[in-house]
């Protein structure tokens, strides 16, 4: 008798009493970076300060390829064997690494300048796989001509990795600019950060000053550079705002990686609420609010070098006697 009325009694409880409903899947975002510079740096906190506004409560598993290309495959494969939610990839190879690899998981890429010449989508439009991005695509005649403004230049000197795609379409558009704007190109290769210094010596007695793009091996070796420059009375025009910070350049003008890292998570954060990836456009940022001008003055005044008022005054971020001002 006992047995029957405990049977009757269960079968008054409803199977949502009985049975707690599964716990939903822990988002498990897998970041994945070509290498650590305060420019890539920024974007991984942008998109980790974005995904916790959202109120997202995601695990990161962050990974650093220290500019390997192995490395970055071997990520890619670490990431599919544990099947993350989402797979983000900061810089063009790693990004590639992650296309190449993934079958199931969404991909955002990060700070990569051309993904259509890197393989990554074949529109900007949007793709059949599940991969969209944010490109970081910079304006080198512009950053040239607020260069000739300062100095009367007529050989530019240029380093870039080979083996970068992004370095490389950079490179090819640093090449137009510089003939376009009746400049000779001197350009030199690296295949990775320890070879930067030995380029910049090779060519710092030719050329009147040297641009430097959003090339991650290059930057992430910027010590190099500017402590060749600097002995050469040679200036540096960097296309990356965040690493001039901390080293003698003489002007900076790119884009604010920590923005294009918030603008990253907001990718992340509308595929994790069910909007699918491959009908996401690539994102550029065109915003004015996205660009940042840094001047050194400093570094003007131990070259001999006057910078305009004017460029002066549109400049977010100053350096002047050892303290940068922001505005």
């Amino acid at each position: 008798m006992n047995v029957v009325i405990a049977l009757f009694l269960i079968a008054l409880v409803p199977a949502s009493s009985l049975f707690a409903a599964a716990p939903p899947r822990k988002i498990v975002i897998g970041i994945s970076k070509i290498v650590s510079h305060p420019a890539l740096d920024a974007v991984e906190k942008g998109i980790k300060d974005e995904l916790a506004a959202a109120k997202i409560n995601a695990t990161f598993d962050l990974q650093n390829a220290n500019g390997d290309i192995g490395t970055a495959a071997s990520i890619a494969s670490k990431f599919q064997s544990e099947k993350v939610t989402l797979a983000v990839g900061i810089a063009t190879p790693t990004s590639q690494s992650l296309v190449n690899t993934l079958k199931g998981i969404p991909i955002v890429f990060s700070a990569v300048t051309d993904p259509v010449k890197a393989g990554l989508v074949p529109s900007l439009k949007g793709s059949k796989k599940p991969v969209t991005g944010v490109s970081d695509m910079t304006p080198v005649k512009q950053q040239i001509k607020l260069l000739l403004r300062i100095k009367k230049i007529k050989r530019l000197g240029h380093i870039y990795t080979s083996s970068e795609e992004n370095a490389v379409v950079l490179a090819g558009v640093v090449k137009q600019a510089c003939k376009e704007l009746g400049i000779e190109y001197v350009e030199t290769t690296v295949s990775k950060s320890a070879e930067v210094k030995q380029a910049v010596q090779a060519i710092i007695r030719r050329v009147d000053a040297i641009y430097i793009s959003t090339d991650n091996t290059v930057v992430s070796a910027m010590s190099a550079i500017t402590d060749v420059a600097i002995k050469n009375r040679i200036p540096i025009m960097s296309a990356d705002p965040s690493s001039a910070e901390k080293y003698p350049v003489l002007a900076a003008w790119g884009f604010d990686y920590y923005k294009i890292g918030r603008a990253t998570g907001k990718l992340v954060v509308a595929i994790l609420r069910g909007k699918k990836p491959e009908q996401i456009p690539t994102r550029f940022m065109t915003s004015t609010s996205d660009i940042d001008l840094l001047i050194n003055l400093d570094v003007a005044k131990k070259l001999g070098l006057t910078i305009p008022n004017d460029i002066v005054k549109n400049a977010s971020r100053v350096v002047q006697n050892g303290k940068l001002f922001k505005k």
